[in-house]
């Protein structure tokens, strides 16, 4: 493919720079969860292990983030390390991607801000833990992630475990409806709720195989219909943590996050934070698990969608 004229500020690795030239497939990998989701060393580990697996997949994984005011697609080991330690990282969507930028920041890039990136030197598969969504109480609040209004507008397949399980999931469901997001479940007819594989919600759309789904986001091209698709995929069964547990951890954290008066970006890392805590580390062990699930299934997409 041809390579757009990119900013200055951009960076592309090697590997990366070469399958872009070569028309081979790519997965588009998200940083928050490095500088936002997990504590390091993990989120160090984590993210080379997720790329390893992409790689072993014979796939190039692209983690996308902003180093010292650059746009960085696909990270040298340096970097990754790098982007693991920093502290205070700030966490970028749509809105303030320009100001890390001109100000020389390091940050990990949210779902939106990886679509966004992933969009500009066309790569179309990306694969993450969860995406943002509405927040318990948005009625009074109006908390609502970016990450919904880019899946309505940035033409990039997003592989997720659902929504993150913190959020109010059904409200969210109804934003992506609204925004003309297909909503496609992966072996399943049942919405996955991020920690647990199923939910009382039922899935929009299902589709079983990996060439279903690339079909599908080639069909979308031709008729240009410009907005992203979020393929739902069920974290493996082995690995989830029954739904009665993890409510209980989240109501748990959700009160101590109202009584401490904490909105905005902070609402996600805290109630991360003191879910991880709550569950004695369990949830992490969760979130590592589905992460890879998401970017194996993203990996076999990208390989179709290529051929």
């Amino acid at each position: 493919m041809t390579i757009p004229n990119l900013p200055s500020f951009v960076d592309i690795h090697k590997d990366v720079l070469n399958s872009l030239n070569n028309g081979t497939p790519i997965v588009a990998l998200e940083s928050t969860i490095i500088t936002h989701g997990m504590p390091f060393p993990d989120n160090a580990e984590m993210a080379s292990s997720v790329e390893a697996l992409i790689y072993d997949y014979g796939v190039v994984p692209a983690t996308i983030a902003v180093i010292d005011g650059r746009i960085k697609i696909g990270l040298t080991p340096d970097e990754l390390i790098q982007l693991a330690k920093v502290k205070n990282a700030l966490k970028i969507s749509r809105a303030d991607m320009a100001f890390a930028i001109s100000q020389g920041k390091t940050a990990g890039t949210t779902v939106a801000a990886t679509m966004i990136i992933a969009r500009m030197v066309g790569i179309r598969i990306f694969a993450t833990g969860g995406i943002g969504g509405v927040h318990k109480g948005a009625e009074t609040t109006f908390d609502i992630s970016a990450d919904l209004t880019e899946l309505g507008k940035t033409d990039v397949l997003v592989v997720a475990a659902g929504a993150k399980a913190i959020l109010d999931v059904p409200k969210t469901l109804e934003v992506l409806e609204t925004q003309g997001v297909p909503v496609v479940g992966y072996k399943t007819n049942s919405l996955p709720a991020f920690w647990t594989k199923e939910s009382d919600l039922d899935i929009p759309l299902r589709m079983d195989t990996t060439s279903e789904i690339s079909d599908f986001l080639k069909v979308r091209d031709e008729l240009h219909l410009n907005s992203g698709i979020l393929v739902a995929n069920p974290i493996p069964e082995k690995d989830e943590i029954p739904s009665k547990i993890i409510n209980d951890y989240i109501q748990t954290a959700q009160t101590e996050m109202e009584n401490d008066n904490i909105s905005g970006k902070d609402v996600t890392p805290f109630l991360l934070k003191r879910i991880f805590e709550l569950s004695k580390g369990a949830s992490l062990t969760s979130n590592i698990a589905l992460v890879k699930n998401n970017a194996l299934l993203a990996a076999k997409i990208a390989k179709d969608f290529y051929k």
